[in-house]
């Protein structure tokens, strides 16, 4: 199964420079959260798989207008074909505001509660987050530390990825995009990660780097008069 993981920015090779069949090879889409709700519309209505996500710490806008054809699963294991998918959005509390920021009691209780669906369903296989695990690609300031639980889940239950958001490519040395902890492989899903969940594999490296590149050429071509 390849998943199409997103965070964060609004991917140009899935968006501005989008043409027919480029999402025909996917087969899920998760959004770690703080993508417009219209980037998530458009994808659900071109993607032929179904579209799951979770609260970024600036996706208030998503009480006004939730992004449609799409499944928010915070708070809950989704089973998609046989993989068990936790959904806890938002990041630490930095600001005084809810929603979508939380202590790390606030996030302790949050995941207290889903106790019961985790021993039901016997663990989970991906953790979908905005925010990082602390001390695995989170920052060094408040906003964008990661939550100590987080890490306490991966090392109980040893989920086979934990898939997150909120630590941007711009940010430097505190950005990686990969790394494996355990058992898990813990991914920064910063503007878009392809790969396959069978093998862990890169699949957007390996498929599409060059048409990215072709793609966005054709597209300064054919709009130059725009320039």
């Amino acid at each position: 199964m390849n998943i199409l993981a997103l965070a964060d920015v609004e991917s140009k090779f899935f968006w501005d420079f989008y043409r027919p069949g480029k999402l025909d090879n996917v087969d899920l889409i998760l959004s770690c959260g703080d993508l417009r709700s219209e980037y998530l519309d458009f994808l659900t209505t071109f993607a032929k798989c179904p579209v799951l996500y979770v609260h970024g710490n600036h996706d208030t806008r998503y009480t006004r207008r939730p992004p449609e054809g799409c499944l928010c699963i915070e708070d809950q294991i989704y089973v998609y074909k046989g993989i068990r998918i936790l959904g806890l959005g938002g990041s630490m509390l930095y600001n005084g505001g809810p929603p979508f920021q939380y202590t790390d009691f606030q996030m302790r209780t949050r995941l207290l509660k889903l106790w019961l669906q985790i021993k039901w369903h016997r663990g989970f296989d991906i953790l979908l987050t905005h925010a990082p695990a602390l001390g695995l690609g989170d920052g060094s300031d408040r906003v964008h530390r990661g939550f100590e639980i987080f890490t306490q889940m991966l090392l109980r239950y040893h989920p086979r990825y934990h898939l997150y958001g909120h630590v941007h490519a711009e940010y430097g040395k505190d950005f990686i995009r990969r790394q494996t902890f355990m058992r898990t492989e813990v991914i920064n899903c910063y503007d878009k990660y392809l790969f396959d969940y069978e093998t862990g594999e890169d699949i957007f490296s390996r498929e599409y780097c060059q048409n990215d590149i072709s793609d966005i050429l054709d597209f300064n071509s054919e709009n130059q008069f725009l320039l």
